[in-house]
């Protein structure tokens, strides 16, 4: 699938705006006023949560495809390398190894935004039974202070990250 956006906007207040999402196509071009009045037209009915999705479907499948060539070329298989570091951290509390799947999608697969089905697929890519109820374990981690979330994303845990009280807390466990 092809995406594109380009977001044009000249001196005489024109503006254009183009998107393409497979074989959805936005264009919208013209006064500045009337562009923002075709995003907002745009808004309320179905039109842009259509391209939404599919951007999310298109930016799903880019992973799994990203997934499956690494296991084709023999990249180590991301469950076996975070069952690693549960183990070899000794890692028996559900809290600390959520905590741990922050800081190996974070810091090891540089991945900024995990839903809780990608923090539940590595769980379960690694075979070890999965939080259930993530959100519960996040919140608790972030009163903790072990866990926070960056202002610009709101309260939204799938963005959480560790802190530097939440690495201590890793390597402590490490070393017990």
């Amino acid at each position: 699938m092809r995406v594109s956006l380009d977001i044009v906007i000249t001196m005489v207040s024109q503006s254009r705006i183009l998107i393409t999402a497979g074989d959805m196509e936005i264009d919208v071009s013209g006064a500045t006023v009337e562009v923002d009045a075709r995003l907002i037209q745009m808004r309320h009915d179905d039109t842009w949560s259509i391209v939404l999705e599919r951007l999310r479907d298109a930016r799903d499948a880019a992973i799994d495809a990203a997934i499956d060539a690494a296991r084709d070329i023999g990249l180590p298989e991301r469950g076996s390398a975070f069952r690693a570091l549960v183990e070899n951290c000794t890692l028996s509390k559900k809290p600390d190894q959520v905590l741990a799947a922050i800081h190996y999608l974070r810091d090891v697969e540089d991945i900024r935004d995990s839903p809780p089905r990608v923090v539940n697929q590595l769980f379960s890519d690694a075979g070890i039974e999965p939080p259930g109820n993530l959100s519960l374990y996040l919140n608790r981690l972030k009163e903790r202070g072990l866990l926070m979330v960056p202002l610009q994303h709101g309260d939204k845990n799938r963005f959480s990250l560790l802190t530097d009280a939440g690495r201590a807390h890793l390597d402590k466990q490490s070393t017990t």
